[in-house]
């Protein structure tokens, strides 16, 4: 299995995708992590759909070369850029998508868990489910 790395989710949000994936036995090492935007806009906002839309030949790029089964949206922009406008992150978390022979997870991004810590039990059982799949489609051990 080859390992990818990406650009890191920020700071604090980092930190507790770190902890989550070291709560499921997870390495940082068996997950490739993609950014819709490939530089943070300013004061860390959600990123205009122009600045999406500049980067997502970059990020289809990514996919093309990293072939993943399962990709985990963190959060409405990402869903909403992936699969698009008409999905809400409220309505799809947790439930699985399949487009294109691609698995998708809608979950909430860990800032909203640093805003509403009541969404981490949610969030924690959308991984446990994305970690279920991953066994059960032998992606990870």
């Amino acid at each position: 299995m080859k390992i990818y790395k990406e650009i890191l989710l920020w700071e604090k949000h980092g930190q507790l995708m770190n902890k989550a994936f070291d709560g499921l036995n997870i390495h940082r090492e068996q997950v490739y992590i993609a950014n819709i935007v490939k530089c943070r806009p300013p004061s860390n906002r959600v990123p205009t759909d122009e600045e999406a839309e500049a980067c997502l030949d970059f990020l289809r790029n990514q996919v093309m070369l990293v072939k993943p089964k399962i990709i985990v949206l963190l959060g409405s922009t990402a869903l909403k850029n992936i699969l698009g406008k008409e999905y809400g992150i409220t309505s799809a978390r947790g439930k699985w998508i399949e487009k294109k022979g691609i698995l998708y997870m809608p979950t909430w991004h860990p800032a909203a868990l640093l805003r509403d810590e009541n969404k981490k039990i949610e969030f924690w059982r959308d991984l446990k489910l994305i970690k279920d799949k991953a066994m059960e489609s032998s992606l990870i051990l």
